[in-house]
């Protein structure tokens, strides 16, 4: 095995384009052409592939050692850079190559167990035991170099508008943010636990407390919830807060990032402002808060129409104070068989609707889901009102409107793509503004905040705080791309008496009140600037920006739906020595159906609970307490 010793790269494999130089390239061997007398190598770098040439005037030691090279050898490699005899149009140092007067054999590697390549059939679950090697592939690591610039531009700008870079605790006290915390227990102060942060969201407003006015940082995240495409446990996010300002403000000030970020990185214009569209529009139109509007289909009410009707269906749902609701997906027939419909309708009850009502207009004459409880001329009414014509299809779904309307979302989505409606390419940004402050929670009848209790309603809606929940508005807003939400933001509360309020209308005791957060609302007691930010997924705008279809192929090393790695295999068991310092017992409990627990720490069914002589129940037969010694 060779060492470095006096060679040191001086330019990268992907910058060798230019004849008569010297250079020294580093890198991992791609391919071997031995052709007995001629010996080419392709050297493989994170920007490109560049071929070494051996040949009769070769030294025979640096030939022989040629001969001996494999796939994912590591070379370090001396010559001048002459042109090829055949040059390759496909590659950008096509038209050269090194003939090789050096040569280093850094590392040998054994076969692979999977070609690196830029595109691959290997199934995900091997490519991410092995992931070290699988970012060796150029796709991947041109996505983490598209993610590296969008964190270097945020930073870029953000500085330029005076923000100032600060850190905030990795370890910090857990507090209700919506998901379930990752609890650390500690050794010192055995019994009691830190939380990761779900957000910076407590330390950045204090960090306005404290005069910081325009805060930024490239924080790190975690929340112990179920993963999806555009869902990791711990992730990254561009975080900023900013005192005296108000929504109009944060507002001016994302858009001048958006426009620097995608003409900096993708040299592509971002008019502003951006559009923007209330919460209660966007759901009536797209029934999302986060509506993909590249294409139409939008949804569409025809309660009038269908009111009369002896259907209980529909009759029941509007009594009920629902709707009933459509989307006509355009030239669909022929796509959306009676089959593909089925299916669609398991996917509507899978995610709360009640059944899918259809017509189908394939042949001269639709075909009607419901067409025995129409009178004459009804249904060509309901066509014409909704613009049909003959080859397309209407999905009709009839409940609650908390039901009809993202039901009807998903399938716009879901039809959208079967239909190939979503052009690639293409970047439609959206502000969703004017929040409900409350949303009704029906597991626990209660009002809870839809963003986090800091958040400031509209002045108009403070009188509704105690009498009508549901009217009140909340200076909350989210920025939405390509039907991702990229971002959530508002103005914050800075009135003590108005938090106090505000966290008495969640239902929370003043006890619950002062062990959560009363070293805020105390904070607040010595005076606080009006101040408001917001977070942008680092990850989630890397990924809509490159249009990769999952999270997994923006970040280095992710986990999978179970939260665990692959690779490393963690989460992993830890021995008891180190347990018992943490004054920690590992109990197996496989009770079959409920599990009761008593002053414990309990994890169960991927959820944390801290109660006491509380049953709830299981949906595996086996699960694990963690009892802490009190």
């Amino acid at each position: 095995m060779d060492t470095m010793q006096n060679l040191r790269r001086t330019c990268y494999c992907g910058e060798v384009t230019e004849a008569g130089k010297t250079v020294v390239v580093g890198g991992f061997v791609q391919k071997v052409r031995n052709l007995g007398n001629l010996i080419f190598i392709d050297l493989r770098d994170r920007t490109g592939i560049v071929q070494l040439a051996f040949n009769d005037e070769t030294d025979r030691e640096i030939f022989e050692k040629a001969a001996g090279c494999h796939s994912e050898y590591v070379l370090l490699a001396k010559g001048e850079v002459i042109p090829r005899a055949s040059v390759n149009t496909d590659m950008k140092t096509g038209a050269v190559e090194i003939k090789v007067t050096e040569l280093r054999v850094l590392s040998k590697a054994q076969t692979p167990p999977f070609t690196i390549s830029d595109e691959t059939k290997t199934n995900e679950e091997l490519r991410l035991k092995y992931r070290y090697l699988d970012l060796r592939r150029a796709p991947l690591q041109r996505n983490l170099i598209m993610r590296h610039k969008i964190a270097q531009a945020a930073r870029e700008y953000y500085y330029a508008n005076d923000f100032i870079e600060i850190e905030t605790p990795m370890m910090m006290k857990s507090t209700p943010e919506g998901a379930r915390d990752y609890l650390i227990p500690s050794r010192v102060h055995n019994g009691k636990f830190y939380a990761l942060p779900q957000s910076p969201q407590i330390y950045k407003q204090l960090l306005m407390v404290a005069g910081m006015d325009r805060y930024i940082q490239i924080a790190r995240c975690f929340r112990d919830e179920d993963l999806r495409a555009d869902r990791q446990p711990e992730f990254t996010q561009i975080d900023l807060e900013m005192s005296f300002v108000d929504v109009e403000d944060i507002l001016q000030m994302t858009e001048g990032f958006v426009q620097y970020l995608f003409k900096k990185v993708l040299n592509m214009d971002i008019p502003t402002p951006l559009p923007r569209m209330t919460y209660k529009e966007a759901m009536e139109r797209y029934g999302s808060d986060k509506p993909d509007t590249r294409f139409g289909m939008e949804l569409q009410n025809i309660s009038d129409l269908v009111s009369d009707l002896d259907f209980v269906v529909f009759r029941s749902a509007i009594e009920a104070g629902g709707s009933v609701r459509a989307i006509v997906a355009k030239q669909a027939a022929k796509t959306l068989t009676r089959k593909e419909i089925d299916k669609l309708t398991e996917k509507a009850k899978g995610i709360g609707a009640k059944g899918l009502a259809f017509i189908r207009w394939n042949d001269a004459k639709p075909t009607c889901s419901f067409a025995k409880f129409l009178p004459e001329g009804r249904l060509e009414t309901i066509l014409q009102t909704l613009g049909c014509e003959q080859g397309d299809v209407v999905l009709i779904v009839a409940d609650k409107d908390k039901i009809t309307l993202p039901v009807l979302g998903a399938l716009r989505l879901q039809v959208a793509k079967q239909l190939d409606l979503i052009p690639a390419g293409k970047f439609n940004f959206l502000w969703i503004t004017q929040f409900p402050f409350f949303e009704w929670d029906d597991e626990t009848e209660t009002w809870v905040a839809m963003h986090h209790p800091f958040t400031m309603p509209m002045d108009e809606c403070l009188p509704y705080l105690d009498t009508n929940p549901e009217k009140v508005i909340a200076k909350a807003f989210d920025l939405v791309l390509n039907g991702t939400e990229l971002s959530s933001g508002s103005i914050r509360i800075t009135d003590y008496e108005l938090q106090q309020k505000m966290f008495e209308a969640l239902g929370l005791t003043d006890e619950e009140i002062e062990a959560k957060f009363g070293f805020l609302v105390e904070a607040y007691h010595y005076g606080a600037p009006p101040h408001g930010g917001l977070g942008i997924g680092l990850d989630r705008l890397t990924m809509v920006m490159l249009q990769a279809e999952s999270l997994r192929d923006v970040v280095a090393f992710p986990k999978v739906q179970n939260a665990s790695e692959l690779m490393s295999e963690c989460p992993a068991p830890v021995d008891t020595a180190s347990l018992d310092v943490l004054g920690i017992q590992i109990k197996e409990n496989s009770e079959s159906n409920r599990c009761r627990i008593t002053s414990q720490i309990h994890i169960c069914c991927e959820r944390i609970y801290k109660k006491t002589s509380t049953d709830f129940p299981v949906t595996e037969n086996r699960c694990f307490c963690v009892s802490h010694w009190f």
